[in-house]
């Protein structure tokens, strides 16, 4: 396993489309290990997709399990060629990205979804997810679609915001995600 590097905003890579795995296999086993590993070890991270870390397939890693958020969800969920097939309501909320380490922004998404995806070995899962966990999984799969939340605000001069310093021994230190 290895931890893999981050692409940041401006790189135009995150605005690739990621093509559908085909081969379940163990080279996509041994990737998505890596991708799990850089997951864990960026900071606070609930989701990470194949794309932030330049591998254009559609595969995405997904643990609300270990968030404050009430709603309950499905834990940790790796979903190869995920895709919505139904959603509902909708409410604006604050996201950050592993890609954009800087910002913070005000989306607009549905507030409960269906999704259908394969796991790693190729077999078929179905979930309904709403609130927290719907919103990571919308973010995520645009990550897919060569989308960053970025894309999505409403206004950059309303909704985007530059994330919050923090002291740290006295010293000031930006929050990394």
């Amino acid at each position: 396993m290895a931890i893999r590097e981050i692409l940041k905003l401006p790189d135009p890579r995150l605005k690739q489309v990621s093509a559908p795995v085909e081969r379940f296999d163990e080279a996509l086993r041994a990737f998505i290990a890596d991708l799990e590993e850089t997951r864990q070890a960026g900071p606070a991270a609930v989701g990470i997709a194949a794309p932030q870390v330049g591998h254009f397939q559609r595969i995405v890693i997904l643990d609300c399990s270990t968030t404050r958020k009430p709603v309950p969800n499905h834990g940790h969920l790796v979903l190869v060629n995920p895709e919505i097939t139904e959603w509902d309501g909708y409410e604006i909320g604050r996201e950050g990205c592993l890609s954009v380490p800087d910002y913070t922004g005000n989306v607009i998404r549905a507030t409960r979804i269906h999704l259908k995806a394969r796991d790693a070995r190729g077999e078929p899962l179905e979930f309904d997810m709403e609130g927290f966990e719907a919103r990571a999984a919308q973010h995520e799969i645009d990550h897919l679609d060569g989308l960053l939340f970025v894309d999505r605000v409403v206004s950059r001069r309303t909704d985007l915001f530059r994330r919050k310093v923090y002291q740290k021994g006295g010293r000031k230190k930006a929050e990394e995600a």
